[in-house]
């Protein structure tokens, strides 16, 4: 990591740059001083590295490059940037994807085919092959994974998507490093400033008494919170895996040096960061060292840094908690945190509905994110990089007489294939033979049973297949928030199996769906006779709809609509006038929706067809878009 102060920026940034051009720089500062401050003093105590941080923001400032300043400038002065009914993302790791990060601008023509104008690059910086988490164990914060370019190919990158008004979002892991990373080795070899950076001790004592409190969160691959370092003779705390060393943001000077690097990356012209595992950044004795208040004080910190520094940038918090442990994230709408959060339940609640061909609990969860204040936005997703873990409202189901262990293993039994008449296709996930507990890992396709249809060589059954695919992409538009692809899901790739003859990835069953993307099939796009050129094509026209139907813009009015069917789900949005209805047929079977609006005509927007909201007959995994006349 470079100390502060060591990089000098085209503008020579320093105490003897002109004054003319830190104008806008010290408005900002002075609208976010005084809390900033507060914060600092109150989390650390500790003025002159207060004193620190404001001089490098001032330098991080001043080494902006000018048409990133512009589109400062530009944002700021447009807050809903964000928030309109074109953005549609897509994720992606970059070698699986195009090798390297010139083969991304090389695919920039196919991202705009996609509709996307958001892609999120699935971490590229710098880690130990083999000990990787795939990319999520950073050994350097400045430098680019060699076989994927360099800090310079990313500036291109960047540059080459804001020319087409492509957005670029990248994880920054802050909650941990590599054992590789500099710190660590200093650490290691004894160095106790470095050795305070992160959470160390010599004797057993202090750690057992975390594990008393603090969950586990690979209790299967990784079990523990610490892990011994016989030539360190010290215990570490590593709440993900051993490679992976907690940072120690009790310590000042960590959190300086990571806003230094999280200021580094922003000028290289990323639009939105994601803060990876945003809940765990704090360590207290004696709690579940989860949500902790001094998250939230860091995460507002960061929020007015990039305010003063670069407010073109977005936060986009990892949060995989339930949805009363999400929303905090999002600050108020006086002291904001967090600009998107993931609606990690909904996207769990939704394949729960695929199984259970019952929409009671999906619309209950629905109706909570609806209630909440229109200026909170929701990245909304059917399938990431990463597993699912099957987080419902098992309170709710309870209530039914559901328990949660039975539930859990239907889900995970459906999935596989082994129950409910499923036709999906993927694989556990961190199975925990004692508590039952499991996660699964598969495509969207595959899930739904593209691949399994495409192996029985079933044409009846691959067109239900891909209609349930678009019937979910559909309902995923309808949500309140930002819809993301996961690449390879818009031409309906399927599960690799390949992973396992990789020995540095047989044992992670997530990279089953992992898989490079497939460009030979991809070409099939364009033809409609295609499995891949229906998802595609079918895809397209309804991302055209979002697009030009102002009803789809984030701060619409969002309502779900009693449909008198468990397996039909309605949502309603309403903006400015437009009124659009959702209908979804969660079940195989053809239903009827008996909801009656009696507000006048519809028009049926994918076939034009007039039609009136009431007693509406779905096809199996059907769906229909009404729009009022």
């Amino acid at each position: 990591m470079q100390a502060a102060g060591e990089k000098k920026g085209k503008s020579g940034a320093g105490a003897a740059a002109p004054r003319k051009p830190d104008k806008i720089f010290w408005k900002r500062m002075e609208r976010h001083h005084d809390e900033l401050r507060w914060l600092y003093m109150e989390l650390y105590g500790n003025s002159s590295m207060f004193a620190e941080l404001c001089d490098n923001l001032r330098r991080f400032y001043m080494e902006r490059d000018e048409e990133l300043k512009a589109l400062d400038l530009a944002r700021a002065a447009d807050a809903d940037w964000y928030k309109q009914n074109d953005m549609l993302g897509m994720m992606f790791y970059i070698d699986n994807f195009a090798g390297n990060m010139k083969g991304v601008e090389s695919r920039l023509d196919y991202i705009e085919e996609c509709n996307v104008n958001y892609i999120h690059l699935m971490p590229f910086l710098e880690t130990p092959k083999g000990r990787s988490d795939g990319g999520y164990a950073v050994a350097d914060f400045r430098k680019v994974q060699k076989e994927l370019g360099s800090m310079e190919d990313l500036g291109s990158l960047a540059s080459a998507c804001h020319k087409r008004g492509i957005h670029v979002c990248m994880d920054f892991v802050m909650n941990h490093t590599s054992e590789e990373h500099e710190w660590a080795k200093k650490a290691r070899q004894g160095d106790g400033e470095y050795m305070s950076r992160y959470f160390f001790f010599d004797n057993w004592e202090e750690p057992n008494k975390y594990e008393q409190t603090v969950p586990q969160v690979f209790p299967t691959t990784a079990p523990g919170n610490f892990t011994w370092l016989p030539d360190a003779g010290h215990f570490v705390m590593t709440t993900f895996y051993p490679y992976q060393w907690d940072l120690n943001y009790r310590n000042p000077r960590v959190f300086n040096e990571m806003m230094y690097n999280f200021l580094y990356l922003a000028n290289r012209g990323i639009d939105i960061i994601r803060i990876d595992a945003v809940p765990y950044i704090w360590k207290e004795l004696g709690t579940q060292c989860r949500n902790l208040p001094q998250v939230h004080t860091i995460v507002r910190m960061m929020r007015m840094i990039s305010e003063i520094v670069c407010p073109s940038v977005l936060l986009l918090g990892e949060v995989v908690m339930e949805p009363e442990k999400v929303v905090p994230y999002f600050g108020s709408v006086e002291k904001p945190e967090c600009h998107m959060l993931y609606n990690v339940t909904t996207m769990a609640t939704t394949w729960h509905t695929v199984a259970a061909r019952d929409v009671k609990l999906l619309r209950r969860q629905l109706d909570i994110v609806n209630a909440l204040p229109k200026e909170y936005v929701f990245l909304n997703y059917l399938r990431c990089h990463d597993d699912i873990g099957w987080g419902l409202d098992y309170g709710t189901l309870m209530g039914e007489g559901i328990g949660e262990r039975s539930h859990k293993k239907y889900l995970n039994d459906y999935f596989q294939g082994y129950a409910g008449e499923s036709n999906s296709r993927g694989e556990l996930y961190n199975a925990d033979p004692v508590s039952g507990d499991a996660r699964f890992c598969g495509t969207t396709a595959s899930m739904c049973g593209v691949e399994k249809a495409g192996f029985e060589q079933d044409d009846a059954a691959m067109e239900k297949a891909v209609r349930l695919d678009l019937m979910l992409h559909a309902y995923m538009f309808m949500q309140s928030g930002i819809p993301v692809l996961y690449g390879g899901d818009e031409v309906g790739q399927v599960n690799d199996y390949s992973y396992k003859e990789n020995p540095d990835k047989a044992a992670d069953s997530r990279y089953l769906h992992r898989g490079a993307m497939n460009w030979e099939l991809a070409k099939n796009r364009k033809d409609d006779g295609t499995v891949e050129g229906k998802i595609f094509q079918g895809l397209g026209q309804l991302e055209q709809i979002r697009k030009t139907e102002k009803a789809f813009v984030s701060n619409a009015d969002t309502w779900t609509i009693d449909t008198w069917d468990a397996s039909v789900l309605c949502i309603g949005r309403y903006f400015e006038g437009e009124k659009i209805l959702g209908l979804f047929n969660f079940s195989e079977a053809d239903k009827t929706a008996w909801i009656n609006e009696t507000d006048g005509e519809y028009v049926e927007l994918l076939s034009g067809q007039e039609m009136r909201a009431s007693g509406i007959n779905i096809p199996g995994y059907g769906f229909f878009y009404l729009k009022k006349k």
